[in-house]
Parts: C-alpha cells; structure tokens; sequence
C-alpha cells in the first residue's frame, strides 16, 4: 500500500467525521435559511459546528465565520479589512501562504502600501523586523503561526503585542497549528484568524474566519446575506458539520496526537541525519510536531520526490502550492537559502494514520534512491 506523508497538504478523514456528514449529504435536504423543519435542522447542525470550532481555538461561536476553506478566509481577512479603510497599509511576513501575500499584492497594486516583514535564516520574525515593515499607514499585520513548509512556530505575543501598541490590526493565519498544537485566541489575542479544515482531518472545501467581536470587516462575497451578512452563499452544510466534528476530535485528541507525531518525527530526523550532506532546515526551532523540511546537496528535490513516488511514498518538494517550480520555493528564498540546496527541497508531513514502520520503510527508500543517484557515497541505512 502506497504510504502518504503529505499532510500539510491534505488530511485524510476518520470515520467519525465521515459518519457525522453523511445524513447532511442524503436525508437532511433543508436550506439553512429556510424556516421549515428542514430548514431548522439545517441551521442546528451549522450553529453545533459553530460551537465545536469555536471550541477548538478558545473562541466564542459568534465569532466564527464559515468560508470555503483557508485561501478564502485569508482573502475575506485581507481585503474585508482594507475595505473598511482608505488607503490602508499592510505588512506581511516574507513567508506567508500564497493565499495572504497574493491578495495583499492585489490590493498593493492600486494603493502601493505593502510591506515585507524579514526573517531570519530560521524563518522567525523579530520585534526590530516588524518595527521596520510599519509605518503611519499601516492598518494591518498579516503573520502566520507555524509556516507550512518548515513547520517553525512563530513566538506570536509579542509581535501582537508591538502592533496593539500601535493600534494596528492582527491577523494570524493558523491554518497549519489548529489541531497540531494548542491556539488559544484568548493567549493570542490577534483582531482575525484563519482555520482550515481539510488540514486537522476534516473534509475539504471548508474553512473559517474567527472575527474579534470589537472590530468590523466587509465582505468580499455579497448577495444572500450568509454568515451575518459576512459571507455570502448557501452553506455547504455537511462540510461544516464535518469540520466541527473534526475540530471536536482534534480538542480531545490533541495531546494523543502530539506525542505520536513528536516521536515520529524524531524518528525520520534521526534517520535523515545519518545521510551525508543532509539539511534539515529549521531543525533546532520550535516546529509542528509533524514537519520535516530536508534537503540533500547535490540532489534535485523533483528528482527525489519522483523516485519516492514510484515507491510508493507521497512527500511534496516545498509548499504543495508550488509543488511543480524547481527552484527554491519563496519561503526558502526568503530565509536566505542558496537556490542548490533549497531547490533539492522535500518536505515530509506526518499524519495521526502513519507509524514507525512507515518511517523505517520510508528511510529505507530514500537510502535505496541514493545508492542509485549516488553510487559512490557510502550511506548508512537506518
């Protein structure tokens, strides 16, 4: 059986969840906006889920908005804010998702008010950085918690704590550490926060915005009055039912979860390790409990991804969103890593489904792939 340790991009679901949706997708046919009985069941299972999200991240239910997924709530976030004003600035991290920095550049493009908070070669951001990317302008801050490709975890707080003393708004785009590791909103007092939920083991097609109650953002999707006017839309019901449940599961679950995946991850590493001219990037920062970034000198990530493929193991090179450049993905380049090792790039994400077997195959994989590619290099299979 084909091993997958691609879950950053994408979760698999339980069965629980899938249970959960079932009745939504063949028996419970109501609009939610409908005041039959249909309808009211309909608008029970979504306000249920409300809860259960909201749970997840220490929020209050009417603070979460559904969307179709993370890029649209990112989206709602960026340019919901910059509607409220005139000629707002923006700062974002250097290492944002696709789904931050594109709608930032888009607005940018009119109002030329975008700036680039710098990290270091660790992928972190500094008080002095962020001090450096504000100005009188600047409206809002756009920092992620844990980036998807190397996994670091940014120490939050205190970048919060520079933009509230500036009177700036927060976002914090918590895509990849809801249901990885602890967020608490309530810890994180950020203005807005994006959640996803095909990447903590819901379905796909499903997201949300959690909105600080004392502020207020436009929508970007008009036309029927959903979501307190926020987004627009019939609701997918039974994605929505299915992200709660897999919220809910991911609250219990999480301390299960985060052992299984910390040793795992410990396990891959220790194994990559024995591998000359391994580079496992961000390797002594706080990371996901699942990520592993890695690159071998003198090997082509695309290359290795392929080999891995056909045997049997499914990795991405980089941010899934920029699986097919063979260069340095953004966040890499960013970080100031040289386009030949950040290039060779491959990114292992672990999942609640995988175990150790999974690893030692997977180690042995990639010493067989090297033999091949590296026929004189003496490596040492774990």
């Amino acid at each position: 059986m084909p091993i997958y340790l691609d879950n950053n991009a994408t979760t698999n679901m339980p069965e629980e969840v899938v249970a959960a949706m079932l009745p939504y997708l063949t028996q419970v046919i109501g609009n939610p906006s409908s005041v039959h009985r249909y309808g009211r069941m309909s608008r029970q299972a979504i306000d249920d889920a409300r809860v259960q999200v909201a749970a997840l991240v220490n929020a209050e239910p009417s603070q979460v908005i559904f969307t179709s997924g993370g890029t649209e709530a990112n989206n709602l976030a960026i340019l919901g804010s910059c509607k409220k004003w005139h000629d707002a600035g923006l700062a974002i991290a250097a290492t944002e998702h696709p789904s931050v920095i594109e709608p930032a550049e888009m607005y940018a493009k009119d109002n030329g008010l975008l700036e680039i908070i710098a990290v270091t070669d660790q992928g972190l951001i500094t008080v002095d950085a962020l001090k450096k990317a504000l100005n009188e302008k600047t409206k809002l801050v756009s920092i992620m918690l844990a980036n998807n490709e190397t996994g670091v975890i940014q120490d939050l707080k205190p970048l919060i704590e520079q933009a509230k003393n500036c009177g700036i708004w927060f976002h914090c785009d918590a895509s990849q550490a809801a249901g990885k590791i602890e967020v608490d909103i309530k810890q994180l007092p950020v203005q807005l926060m994006t959640l996803s939920s095909h990447k903590l083991y819901g379905p796909r097609g499903v997201g949300a915005l959690i909105i600080d109650k004392n502020i207020e953002i436009d929508p970007i999707i008009v036309g029927g009055g959903q979501e307190k006017n926020m987004r627009s839309g019939t609701e997918n019901i039974a994605a929505i039912v299915g992200f709660g449940k897999a919220a809910e599961l991911a609250k219990s679950e999480l301390q299960s979860r985060t052992e299984l995946l910390t040793q795992m991850r410990s396990q891959l590493e220790e194994g990559l390790n024995k591998i000359p001219s391994v580079r496992i990037f961000s390797e002594n920062e706080k990371r996901l409990p699942n990520t592993t970034l890695f690159a071998i000198e003198g090997i082509e990530g695309e290359t290795l991804l392929m080999q891995l493929d056909r045997k049997g193991f499914a990795v991405s090179s980089g941010s899934a969103c920029h699986s097919s450049k063979i260069e340095a993905s953004h966040v890499l380049q960013a970080m100031g890593v040289e386009n030949r090792i950040g290039s060779g790039a491959i990114r292992v994400s672990l999942g609640i489904n995988n175990t150790s077997a999974d690893i030692e195959k997977f180690l042995a994989a990639v010493n067989e792939i090297l033999e091949t590619l590296r026929p004189n290099l003496s490596l040492e299979v774990n």
